[in-house]
Order: structure tokens, then sequence, then C-alpha cells
């Protein structure tokens, strides 16, 4: 970018937008010394003009209608902060690259739905499409895959890739209070939305694996729906349970290479207690990356939140100040592959169950003939009597079987009367320790 000044618009004005504007105000100086360019943020908007907010506009700042910043002939960068998948956040992006803007976003459902097409209007409009701060915030894992490791070939990534999720979790098992309570804390002290389901139920990290997985593999983002389970069914019992047996519950984003087939998925997995993924804890992220020649390569911070988010931000705006317009998936559209998808009915992994049922004579038996009909093999189990309230819960953890025999397994057990509620299980998941 050859103009010495760079005029930026911003859409979306909440905590993250307010922050990310008086930061590069505050950083102008910062950024001329370290690129030569003078930045000024010229437009502004967001659903609600008069909104409290922390970050304070000059009158003539103010657009009443996003859309009609992406179109403006003084602006260079555009920066999307409005989330959603479609709707205003899609109309923004596209007309942006369109009118030849660069842009910038922290939206990874965006991205993740139609990064394929918006790469290629951004190659085609040779502007930048930078999305850094969509996954793993205050970790530059986007640029690392992309510059740092780019000459690797990778066979797998695993992550702790949402900072609302892992925080709850370890407040559980630091508290002892169960999912419910620690959620409305979190809440409380802005480590959880409002609207957190995203977060808990996985999607959130489901979206992040597939932008991922495709940086990883320069692949194509893939349509089809992964394996995707969250952790509100965990409780303060499982919690407990698996750390006496030296293991720690964590939701993990996975993407492999099995077979020429991606394997992408989300769901809490049992770890070592020992093991360097079980012990981030809080609203830290972590992702450990496997490929050749580099080996194993981790990286560590805060997941979420203004500040992580605005480093992210700012580090994809010094790219696009330096220049530096690149391919936004690293190679071009046309030399991304389109890779099949591992069918996860053949995943193997070991399990844990957890079964609350009526404690009388033959419900044991009646578990464990369906899980040797499902040709699953049991290697430890628990039984812990309720005399009280005549229940009893009984824990097994499973030798290696497949996805569609624990499955089926489930579907049998959920038919005996005896089984009070639905059964708890979990994978354990399947890496060496030192993860």
């Amino acid at each position: 970018m050859n103009k010495k000044l760079i005029n930026i618009g911003v859409i979306g004005l909440g905590n993250i937008g307010s922050y990310f504007c008086n930061e590069i105000i505050k950083k102008k100086k910062e950024i001329y010394n370290k690129v030569g360019k003078n930045i000024n943020l010229l437009y502004v908007s967001a659903r609600n003009k008069n909104k409290k907010r922390k970050y304070k506009f000059k009158k003539n700042q103010w657009i009443n209608k996003p859309i009609n910043i992406t179109k403006n002939s003084n602006i260079d960068v555009v920066v999307e902060l409005v989330g959603g998948s479609d709707g205003l956040a899609k109309k923004i992006v596209i007309s942006a690259l369109n009118n030849k803007k660069h842009v910038i976003t922290a939206n990874k459902a965006l991205i993740a739905k139609h990064g394929n097409y918006l790469s290629l209007l951004a190659e085609k409009n040779k502007v930048n499409l930078e999305f850094e701060a969509s996954v793993a915030g205050g970790i530059p894992i986007i640029r690392g895959i992309k510059e740092g490791l780019v000459s690797n070939k990778i066979s797998k990534l695993i992550g702790i890739l949402n900072g609302t999720s892992n925080y709850i979790l370890t407040e559980m098992e630091h508290s002892g209070k169960k999912f419910s309570d620690v959620l409305k804390e979190a809440q409380n002290s802005g480590f959880a939305e409002k609207n957190p389901k995203n977060d808990l139920n996985g999607n959130d990290v489901s979206s992040k694996i597939k932008i991922l997985s495709s940086l990883c593999f320069k692949s194509l983002i893939s349509n089809s729906k992964i394996l995707t389970n969250g952790i509100e069914n965990i409780e303060v019992k499982d919690i407990n349970i698996v750390k006496k047996l030296g293991y720690r519950i964590k939701l993990l984003g996975i993407t492999e290479i099995i077979n020429n087939n991606i394997f992408e998925r989300v769901h809490p997995s049992l770890v070592r207690i020992n093991s360097y993924i079980a012990n981030i804890n809080g609203v830290f992220n972590a992702t450990i990356i496997s490929g050749k020649p580099v080996g194993q390569s981790i990286m560590q911070g805060e997941g979420a939140g203004p500040g992580p988010t605005t480093s992210s931000l700012i580090s994809d705006l010094y790219s696009i100040i330096r220049g530096n317009i690149k391919n936004p998936f690293i190679v071009p559209h046309s030399k991304r592959k389109k890779i099949k998808i591992y069918n996860y009915n053949n995943y193997i992994y070991a399990c844990y169950f957890r079964f609350e049922v009526k404690d009388k004579s033959g419900v044991l038996a009646s578990i464990t003939n369906i899980l040797a009909k499902n040709k699953i093999s049991i290697e430890t189990l628990i039984q812990d009597p309720n005399k009280k309230n005549k229940t009893a819960s009984i824990v097994i953890i499973t030798h290696k079987t497949t996805e569609k025999r624990v499955i089926n397994c489930i579907a049998s057990i959920n038919k005996n009367k005896n089984i009070i509620k639905k059964p708890t299980f979990i994978r354990v998941g399947n890496f060496n320790d030192d993860w």
C-alpha cells in the first residue's frame, strides 16, 4: 500500500469494536514509527447511534447506513465486527471486497460458512481478507500457519479453542460448584455471553476447526456437518470421578488427516492429568500442531475478550499497511483441494460412561450385556451405591471401540427402564501423554 494515509472504516461498536477504535487511536504514532504510514479512523457505524459506548466518536465519523462505508472512495480498510454468518455481516464483507477495500474481520461463523467464496472475491479484487481474530483471540495461530509453518506438511491440530467452556470446566473442578452456578458467575464476570449457547454446545469451536482445517491442509472449507458435542451435560460428579482416575475433562477441537480424509471433530475429552493440554485452565486457549519438519508446535494465550481480539485485529492491520497482499488461505483458491471427509462412525476411542440407575439386582448385568452385544469391552468399572435413595452410579471406562458401536449401545441402554437418566459419555483422548 503506497498511500501515506490509510483510512479505516469500522462497522460494529460493541465491546470489541469500541476497544479496537480506542487502541488504534492510541497507537497512531507507534504504527507510523513501525511502518511509516498514518492511520485515520475515518468512519464508524453500528446498529444504534445513541447507545452508550466506551468509544466516543465524532459527529462527522458516524455513518447511518453501514453498507455506505464499504462504497466510500476514501476508505482503504473495512473492519467488520458485526458478527453472524449471514445477514448484514455477509453483505458488508462482500460489498467491501467488490469495492476493492481490504477487509479485517473477527467473524469465525462468516469465514467458516462463506470463506471459500469470500477468499475468491478477495483474490479477484487483489485485496486482503484478514481473519486472525476469528480463532483463538490472543494466539497468532492463523498467521503462524500461514507464515511461520508454511513450509510444513501438517498432519494434525488439537486445541482448546473456547475460553468460556474452558473457564467453566476449570471453575467446576476448583470450586465444586454445579454447571449452572458457574455459568451464571461466568456471565456476571464477563467470561460468558448473555446467550452462551454456541460456546457451550461446541458450535463456536466447530467453526474455528473448519477454518484451521482449511489452512492446515490447504483445502476448501467443507460444507459437511462435523462431529460436534458440547459441555452442557457434564456434571461436577464426572469431573471428580475422572480426576481420581488420573484425567481431566477438556473441550477439544481436533482436525487431522486419516487415510487421505479430513477428520474434524469437537467434543469433551478425557486427557491425562499430567499432560500439557490438561493444564490449560481458565479463559486460556492452546493449540498443538504436528507437522514435518517442525515436529510439534505449541501456542498458548488468552482466547477471547476485547484485548486479545484487538491484538489480532491490529496485527491484520499491520499486514495490510505493509502491502502484504496474499491469498487468504495460503494458496490460490484454484489450488485448494477438496478433500474427502472421514466417516466419523469409524472413529476409534476408549469411552467413559456414567449410568444413574435403580439399585437393584440385575441392572449391572443388563448394562454389561448390552456392551457385550455391541462388542465393547470393559477396562474399568466402579459402582457407587446411594442406599438412601436406592440408586447407584455405575462408571465404566471401556477399551477402544468405534463411534458407531457407542451410539448403538447408548440407544439400547436408553430403553432400559432401570436407567434413571440418559447416560453420560465422554470420549477418552487418543493422545500422547505429553500433549
